[in-house]
């Protein structure tokens, strides 16, 4: 066992503390090329992380000795705050520095010169420091790399850019040593894999898990609404157990909900409790207020998005509740670990479903997590967009070889399996073009020279940095309240304001605004007393049910009766299986029936919204070819509603996987879909800049050009390397058709047509799902209401 030394005894002494068991055992395996350790939340990870680069910088030497890698700017600040207390206390010879993209300029050239021995950064932030020539000289003493969140980086194409960066520094600095912590991973052996994949040895630490977290769906006075996503029905309920607490997170799956349930929270606040909102559409400014206050002690309750979810303590929180459905287990474990967060201290958390459906989720959600298990979709082969955006920046850094950088590359956890002639496709694409455009100057962007390949104009370098990343910021324009000095409130869509009239109202940052113009792409805007507004149309995440979750709800629907759900929603449930049947997960229930004039079929394919809008679409295209005259659709997790003019008799030659393919290739050759992945491919592989020296293309612009490149190369080189990563993007993001395919081997051909005379308690809700009731104004509500009653009286359920 490695001891500590003496001063760092004596600060965990004078704090009243001990050091935990894997902290010990993250010291003991100091040396070990890949360590990943999983600890709940609260445990002191980041600490154990550490330690060993804080025992071994004790003896004072220069240069970067420990890079630590964070998926929020704001947790790199976070950590530096809390990193720079046992520093100081300890009077050890260490510089701590952040560097992301709030670093001054001048502080980021300080660094490169001169680095500190301990640096924290992002994904994005590190791979433009890669791409400067002096790289190899920053990061030649480099010892420890430490990944933050590393579950959350494995999601998403930064986790497969980060991973590339650190095969290059692997390359710069052979001895460093790589470190992954998280508090929720559904498969250690595949995130340890993805932090080293072999020949790298890899080791696991397990944490105490700790106290069982107490997770409750909350009681409210009046049950959940049939449709429906803003859980406004529970707000006296949550105000309750605002005032029973210090301080509440109280989150939602989109912004737009939170703003929503913001503005009504705050209505019915009568006792004007200090209430924040916090979200990704906001500006900086306002983020900062919150979060200020939030460690101030001075919120009672801050509405919320994914933008809280990850490690950063914010003040004395101690209650967490979950508005709709969180449809990802590992999604909700982070979000309960964010109450009450020390060590051996349950988390306490409550979930409030949106709508009567999310009760039944909400429930397989909340046994998953006291089960621990945790759902987690594999994501396959590193993209290759990200991979041709790494390798214009490893020829921004100096001329690179093409065997030692395909060696190099497929080190890389997400490009292990990268054949040659793949790494050679990304190679000349980056170089030419490809095949279709390589006759033009502007990207023709390498040349080899010496059997190397290197920038054809060395000025390309700045226009290539000014691009780096993955995330693809929403088109978007600022939002600011008019007059000088007017304060920034945070960004709308293009979209959105281009359908603004002088004197719309919205909701943006949890007030009411009026619109007066578009000033300089900003939208300028006065404060409004109004109570019924428009609400900005933010381009957040709209989440799928995972699968793990939708195999635990069909499941959940063949127990005999269901105790541990809501009376209301077992009779919903117990109605459905005498009117019809209720899904199976190895059949898929297919429901007709006549409503109002018009006729109706409704799959309950529980593939997530993603795949059943899919599905949709190839289902509407294959009965128009039948004759059937469908009109229209509308899509949830677990099923799609198909309206039209005629009966389906036989629904089984719908689902044929082979023609569903078929179909579904030719949807996607001119669909809107192909040309907004194109868009974002294109951008991520650095065909199409975002940003030029002096001026940020609008999004209109970008979409402008990238739609001219999208019909040249469908029609000219239509298996153009970017054409291939666009289909492969399409068919795994907007478009899952991989959800589709799952779901029609688990039900291997097996149908239930239901042959009925009336909707059914299942299908009702999504009738209304349609927004079949086109009422603005004060009305609106109860006339939605009154026909809701009327939709459930012919379901059976009033």
């Amino acid at each position: 066992m490695n001891a500590l030394p003496p001063s760092f005894c004596a600060w965990f002494a004078s704090r009243g503390w001990r050091v935990h068991p894997h902290q010990q055992s993250m010291l003991d395996r100091a040396g070990a090329a890949s360590l990943l350790l999983v600890a709940p939340t609260g445990g002191g990870k980041t600490l154990a992380g550490f330690l060993p680069s804080l025992v071994e910088l004790s003896q004072p030497r220069p240069g970067l000795h420990t890079l630590y890698i964070s998926p929020l700017k704001a947790l790199a600040a976070d950590i530096r705050r809390n990193l720079t207390t046992p520093v100081q206390e300890m009077a050890l010879p260490i510089r701590i520095e952040d560097r992301t993209g709030d670093t001054s300029y001048t502080q980021r050239r300080r660094q490169r010169a001169d680095p500190p021995q301990i640096l924290l950064t992002t994904p994005e932030s590190l791979a433009l420091l890669l791409s400067y020539e002096d790289a190899p000289r920053i990061f030649a003493g480099l010892s420890r790399v430490i990944v933050d969140e590393i579950h959350a980086l494995a999601e998403s194409k930064r986790g497969d850019q980060l991973m590339l960066c650190l095969s290059r520094l692997q390359t710069l600095a052979p001895g460093m040593r790589r470190v992954g912590l998280s508090a929720t991973v559904e498969d250690p052996d595949a995130i340890a894999r993805f932090l080293a994949p072999a020949p790298h040895p890899r080791e696991i630490i397990h944490a105490d898990p700790g106290p069982e977290p107490d997770i409750a769906m909350l009681e409210t006075g009046a049950p959940p609404p049939w449709a429906g996503g803003g859980g406004r029905y529970a707000i006296p309920s949550i105000l309750d157990q605002v005032r029973a607490h210090r301080t509440t997170l109280i989150f939602h799956n989109t912004r737009a909900q939170a703003e929503l349930f913001f503005h009504d929270l705050w209505l019915q606040n009568h006792e004007d409790l200090p209430i924040g909102i916090h979200h990704g559409s906001l500006s900086r400014e306002q983020r900062e207020r919150v979060e200020a206050a939030m460690v101030a002690g001075s919120l009672r309750a801050i509405v919320c998005t994914g933008s809280l979810d990850l490690g950063i303590d914010w003040g004395d929180v101690d209650l967490v509740v979950q508005v709709g459905a969180p449809k990802n287990v590992k999604r909700l474990v982070q979000r309960i670990g964010r109450a009450n967060h020390r060590y051996n201290a349950p988390s306490k958390a409550l979930l409030v479903p949106a709508n009567r459906f999310e009760v039944v989720e909400c429930l397989a959600a909340l046994e998953a997590a006291r089960a621990h298990d945790l759902d987690g979709e594999p994501r396959g082969t590193g993209p290759r967009d990200v991979l041709c955006q790494h390798l214009l920046l490893l020829a921004c850094s100096g001329p690179l070889e093409a065997d030692a950088t395909y060696a190099e590359v497929t080190t890389a956890g997400p490009y292990a399996g990268l054949t040659r002639a793949e790494f050679d496709d990304c190679l000349n694409f980056v170089a030419t073009g490809g095949y279709a455009l390589r006759a033009y100057d502007r990207w023709q962007r390498l040349m080899q020279r010496d059997g190397r390949w290197q920038l054809r104009d060395p000025r390309a370098a700045q226009m290539i940095r000014m691009n780096i990343g993955t995330i693809l910021d929403p088109e978007t324009v600022k939002v600011r309240i008019r007059g000088r000095g007017g304060a920034p409130l945070g960004e709308v869509e293009e979209e959105f304001a281009a359908s603004l009239s002088q004197g719309d109202t919205f909701l943006i940052a949890g007030q009411i605004v009026r619109y007066e113009g578009l000033r300089e792409m900003t939208v300028e805007v006065s404060r409004s007393p109004g109570r019924d507004p428009r609400v900005a149309v933010f381009n957040g995440t709209k989440f799928a049910t995972s699968t793990l979750l939708t195999h635990r709800i069909l499941d959940m629907f063949q127990q005999r009766d269901w105790p541990g759900l809501p009376r209301h929603t077992a009779d919903w449930l117990a109605l459905q299986r005498r009117a019809s049947r209720l899904p199976q997960r190895d059949r898929l229930l297919v429901e007709t029936f006549p409503h109002e004039g018009r006729r109706y079929l409704a799959a309950y394919g529980f593939a997530g919204r993603n795949a059943q809008q899919t599905l949709g679409l190839l289902l509407t295209k294959r009965m128009e070819e039948q004759g059937l005259a469908p009109l229209g659709f509308v899509a949830t997790d677990y099923a799609t509603l198909i309206w039209g003019l005629e009966d389906v008799a036989d629904p089984a030659p719908l689902f044929d996987a082979t023609a569903l393919r078929e179909g579904l290739d030719v949807w996607l050759a001119g669909n809107a879909v192909m040309k907004r992945t194109f868009r974002a491919s294109a951008v991520i592989s650095g065909l199409i800049a975002r940003n030029s020296a002096g001026r940020r293309k609008t999004g209109r612009q970008a979409t402008f050009s990238s739609d001219i490149l999208y019909e040249t190369l469908r029609k000219y080189d239509p298996d153009h390397l970017l054409m291939q990563i666009t289909r492969e993007e399409a068919m795994r993001g907007l478009v899952d058709f991989g959800r589709i395919e799952e779901m029609l081997a688990r039900v291997g051909g097996r149908i239930d047509h239901m042959a009925l005379d009336r909707v059914t308690p299942l299908a009702a809700p999504m009738l209304l799902e349609q927004g079949r009731v086109p009422v603005e104004g004060a009305g609106r509500e109860r006339l939605a209401e009154e026909a809701a009653r009327r939709l459930m009286e012919a379901a059976g359920l009033e």
